[in-house]
């Protein structure tokens, strides 16, 4: 029985998937299985991965494809059903991970129900690096949830017995939406500043979608009520950015204003500061959100 699983969802993505999987397989810690979860890939997924990893497959590769798509939260959940191991790492197929991130990172879950392993790099279609976050981590772990600056998978380690499942209902915020669930829960969860991980940067990334936004307002609805008092500006300013960026200004500054009322210290940050002005005057972004809305 294998220490760790590894869960990979993967839909249509002969470009990247082998990055993945490679850098799953030769992680020097050795006693894990990959599971990659195939979400009726019409493309040469399944065929790359049979014929790159065949050596693999049926021992420390299983590899399982949907009938029909089902999206990504059927995959992680199901593949974590089907995982042999105690502890789970998801990996989205167009990331990859240095070769000891799970070495390095696993010890933490023998404290915690959830790790996450803060992104520094990011990488190109080529895998190359285009940029290192130098962004400073919060000491408080209810800020950084709060704040959404936590969520992507491929960062994201958890104890089999505390994982509490992604949701359909958030589909796309799902990954930020299971942190919130599982901190509210009870669950322990540490951020670890190790860069591991690298994620890519391409065209394909669901964070540009303006579905992307309308999945934010949902779990906004879902959790206003249930924040501390004390990390509510953090959640509405977060929510409040998203909505300038995808130009639905209405509703964004109404957000970005009661944060700053309520944390005024909010407005020393040149970093937030920047970034409101950049995307809350875009005429052309508001347009598109009012005609995407007609």
């Amino acid at each position: 029985m294998p220490e760790v699983s590894v869960v990979i969802t993967v839909y249509n993505g002969k470009e990247y998937i082998c990055d993945a999987v490679s850098s799953a397989i030769n992680q020097t810690f050795k006693d894990l299985e990959v599971i990659v979860m195939d979400d009726a890939s019409t493309d040469e997924t399944q065929e790359v991965v049979e014929k790159e990893f065949k050596d693999y497959l049926g021992n420390k590769l299983v590899y399982h494809k949907n009938k029909r798509n089902m999206e990504r939260v059927y995959g992680r959940n199901e593949g974590v059903r089907m995982a042999k191991g105690d502890f789970i790492f998801f990996l989205d197929y167009d990331d990859k991970w240095e070769p000891d991130y799970i070495e390095k990172t696993l010890p933490y879950l023998e404290e915690y129900d959830i790790v996450y392993s803060f992104p520094r790099t990011f990488i190109n279609r080529d895998g190359s690096i285009i940029r290192k976050s130098k962004k400073k981590i919060p000491e408080d772990i209810k800020e950084i949830i709060f704040s959404s600056m936590i969520g992507l998978p491929t960062c994201t380690g958890v104890r089999k017995g505390s994982f509490l499942g992604y949701k359909d209902r958030y589909i796309l915020r799902e990954d930020w939406e299971f942190f919130l669930r599982s901190f509210l829960s009870g669950k322990k969860i540490k951020v670890v500043d190790n860069d591991k991980t690298f994620i890519r940067e391409h065209g394909g990334r669901t964070s540009r979608n303006v579905n992307f936004m309308k999945s934010t307002l949902r779990v906004y609805q879902d959790y206003i009520n249930r924040v501390p008092e004390k990390y509510l500006p953090f959640f509405e300013f977060h929510v409040g950015e998203l909505c300038l960026r995808f130009g639905n200004f209405p509703l964004g500054w109404k957000l970005v204003l009661s944060a700053f009322f309520k944390k005024p210290s909010l407005l020393s940050d040149k970093r937030k500061i920047l970034s409101i002005l950049k995307r809350g005057i875009r005429v052309d972004r508001f347009i598109k959100y009012i005609l995407s809305e007609t």
